[in-house]
């Protein structure tokens, strides 16, 4: 017999989330998702582990979400600045060869 397909975490969460309210029995969840009694034990168990470490840590440091913000911030930032030497050098070039440039009339 080959084994079951994977149960998407999602999933398992709300599953565990209706034992945990008492809405049904680890026992009706396994047989209704044709998994193993001790399968959905372990995501219960899974589950509240995670849940003391979350609250243990709290929100002290940056979302991942932040995280990805402020890389993309210091990416465009960089880009900016190199954008700005490229022209810096390209106008020196243009001088260079057409005499000083007049931005204003």
């Amino acid at each position: 017999m080959g084994r079951p397909p994977s149960i998407p975490a999602e999933k398992k969460s709300r599953i565990v989330l209706r034992v945990i309210a008492g809405e049904m029995t680890i026992t009706a969840a396994a047989r209704r998702e044709n998994v193993s009694e001790q399968s959905i034990g372990r995501w219960k168990a899974d589950f509240l582990e995670a849940g003391k470490t979350a609250l243990a840590v709290g929100k002290c440091g940056p979302s991942t979400r932040e995280e990805q913000l402020e890389a993309e911030v210091a990416d465009l930032t960089q880009a900016r600045g190199e954008a700005a030497v490229e022209i810096r050098v390209w106008k020196k070039s243009a001088e260079g060869r057409l005499g000083p440039l007049r931005t204003s009339r």
